[in-house]
C-alpha cells in the first residue's frame, strides 16, 4: 500500500468519523423524539434547518468521494478493513467533544480492532 493510498484512507476515515460526531451533535441539539405521524414534519424541518447535520452530511458526501478514490487505486480486501479505524477515531473524537465515557472494555475492543488493521496493512 502507497502512501498516497494510506492518507486517502485516513482522510476518508476522518471525514467518516468526523460526520458521525456532527450528526449526534446535531441530534443532540433536537433532543430525544419519537416516531409519529403528527411531529414528522416539525422533526423533519429541525434536521434540515441545523447546521451541524448539515455540515455532517457534507462530511459524508466529501468521504464517499474520497473512498471512490482510494478504490480507484486499491483492492477493496485491502482498503475496506480500514474503515474499522473509525471506530477508534469515533470514540477518541466523542470522548473529548461529546464527552462520551471510554470504558475499558470499549478501550480493549479498541486496540483489537487496531491489532487486526495492522495485521490487514501488513498482508
Amino acid at each position: 500500500m502507497t502512501t498516497t493510498i494510506l492518507l486517502l484512507i485516513l482522510f476518508g476515515v476522518l471525514l467518516n468519523s468526523g460526520a458521525q460526531v456532527l450528526l449526534k451533535a446535531g441530534m443532540d441539539h433536537i433532543g430525544h423524539f419519537s416516531f409519529t405521524w403528527s411531529n414528522f414534519w416539525p422533526i423533519a424541518w429541525q434536521i434540515v434547518i441545523s447546521p451541524w447535520i448539515l455540515l455532517g452530511i457534507v462530511f459524508y458526501v466529501i468521504s464517499v468521494a474520497v473512498w471512490l478514490l482510494v478504490l480507484s487505486r486499491t483492492d477493496v480486501s485491502i482498503a475496506y478493513p480500514m474503515i474499522s479505524l473509525g471506530y477508534v477515531v469515533s470514540a477518541i473524537v466523542a470522548y473529548f467533544f461529546l464527552g462520551e465515557h471510554v470504558t475499558l472494555m470499549r478501550m480493549t475492543g479498541i486496540f483489537i480492532i487496531l491489532f487486526g488493521v495492522f495485521l490487514v496493512a501488513r498482508s
